[in-house]
């Protein structure tokens, strides 16, 4: 398994490189895609992880207001993204990752 401070090197290095999506992309499949899994999954997997990421950097682009300086409004924006993926990231982590430990 790779260590946290591995992935975000990867990450920073990758994100040197304008590859910060991939990075996520592959931190999502070391995460979550079996490693069994068909070259055919594995394309519409990052096909459907790289369109989620299109999806919120063009709504983030056309909800914010015009200017150099965020406003409140544009931070209400992005707490509620933050919020809402938080969510998911919790409900995801319970239904998919196994615990550790035994009850």
């Amino acid at each position: 398994m790779t260590s946290p401070e591995a992935l975000a090197n990867l990450m920073q290095r990758m994100n040197d490189q304008g590859r910060l999506i991939e990075a996520g992309w592959l931190g999502m499949r070391m995460a979550a895609v079996p490693m069994d899994a068909s070259v055919t999954q594995v394309d519409e997997m990052r096909s459907a992880f790289f369109a989620g990421a299109q999806h919120l950097f063009t709504s983030i682009m056309l909800i914010m207001t015009e200017g150099d300086d965020a406003n409140d409004q544009d931070l209400s924006t992005l707490e509620k993204i933050q919020q809402e993926l938080d969510e998911f990231i919790q409900v995801y982590q319970l239904t998919h990752l196994k615990s550790e430990g035994s009850a």
